[in-house]
């Protein structure tokens, strides 16, 4: 699959790659993986799957943040959210216990997925182990790589995601929810995310978060 939305950022980064034709070609795999998401949505002039869009979002946002980001952090970025529908929340109680297993069964399931494909691709085992600790967000506040992730993980639901999610979620949770967000988030990722341009009701509870 050419990958002609984003070719040119993904070409500008590898002067930090190892073997710039193993992280392309890796990068295609995963892409290949994420464009078979059943949720389609556009992407330029193409309609794709949605977590192909979503790490697309990803990717961008990390390299704003860390514009020497690291292969491991690029690859991790990328494969953040890979074939998330094969686990639906559905599979799972509707209640907290049922969400937060649901989560904790996805991050293992990312990072087994990724580990798999590093492999098969030919990365050698500290790649699997850096890029799946990443998935895993092992170290937040602790390893600057894994706060960038959060970071952008963070930002992209705010521009992407806070809006038609906001609309369906009861103003006293969504501020909770900001307020989680927010506390995970480092200063750099606090600026960006005020910089955003928000429709005035998602800037509202924004306020209404921050303001505590």
């Amino acid at each position: 699959m050419e990958r002609t939305f984003d070719k040119d950022l993904l070409e500008r980064q590898l002067d930090r790659v190892a073997d710039a034709g193993l992280f392309l070609k890796t990068i295609g795999e995963i892409d290949l993986l994420n464009d078979d998401d059943p949720k389609r949505v556009a992407l330029g002039h193409r309609n794709v799957g949605y977590e192909l869009y979503f790490a697309t979002q990803l990717t961008a946002w990390v390299l704003k943040l860390a514009p020497e980001a690291s292969e491991a952090l690029m690859l991790a970025a990328r494969g953040q959210h890979i074939c998330r529908w094969m686990i639906p929340r559905e599979d799972y109680s509707r209640d907290r216990a049922g969400y937060l297993s649901w989560r904790a069964d996805l991050k293992k399931f990312h990072a087994h997925k990724m580990v798999s494909i590093l492999q098969e691709m030919g990365y050698d085992e500290a790649m699997q182990m850096r890029v799946a600790d990443l998935n895993l967000k092992k170290g937040i506040k602790k390893d600057p790589e894994c706060q960038t992730l959060e970071d952008a993980l963070c930002l992209v639901f705010l521009e992407k995601q806070f809006a038609e999610f906001s609309e369906k979620t009861d103003e006293e949770k969504m501020v909770g929810i900001l307020q989680k967000s927010w506390a995970k988030m480092s200063e750099a990722g606090r600026d960006a995310a005020l910089s955003l341009e928000l429709s005035e009701p998602c800037k509202k509870l924004v306020e209404k978060a921050l303001a505590g």
